[in-house]
């Protein structure tokens, strides 16, 4: 398969979700958020890979959306992270302009393939 921005961009994104989660249960002792930004955070790439390989595509689409509704998801957490200061502002906003990036990417595909 050839290379894949959205792919590459999610996977990146879910290591710097674990670093993430990571720091939050090992220095800030925090579990309640860290387990929800690491499952909404990883599952976008996993979405976005399982749409590459749809059968079909409403298989693509739903698999997309689902990526879609994990990066608005996650966006939300980070925005809590950094609201709250659990994470400094600098690094949470590097993070949120990844996640935000990576959902304009989701958008710019649905809308690409629900148009053909």
């Amino acid at each position: 398969m050839e290379y894949n921005p959205l792919l590459d961009k999610s996977l990146k994104f879910a290591a710097r979700i674990v670093k993430l989660y990571q720091y939050l249960t090992k220095e800030k002792k925090e579990s309640i958020i860290s387990k929800q930004i690491i499952r909404s955070g990883t599952s976008i790439g996993a979405n976005a890979n399982e749409a590459a390989y749809g059968v079909s595509t409403n298989d693509f689409i739903s698999k997309m959306q689902i990526a879609l509704k994990e990066t608005a998801e996650t966006e939300y957490w980070l925005r809590l992270l950094i609201l709250s200061e659990y994470i400094e502002k600098e690094h949470g906003e590097s993070m949120l302009c990844d996640c935000l990036e990576i959902k304009k990417i989701l958008i710019a595909s649905l809308k690409t393939v629900k148009n053909k």
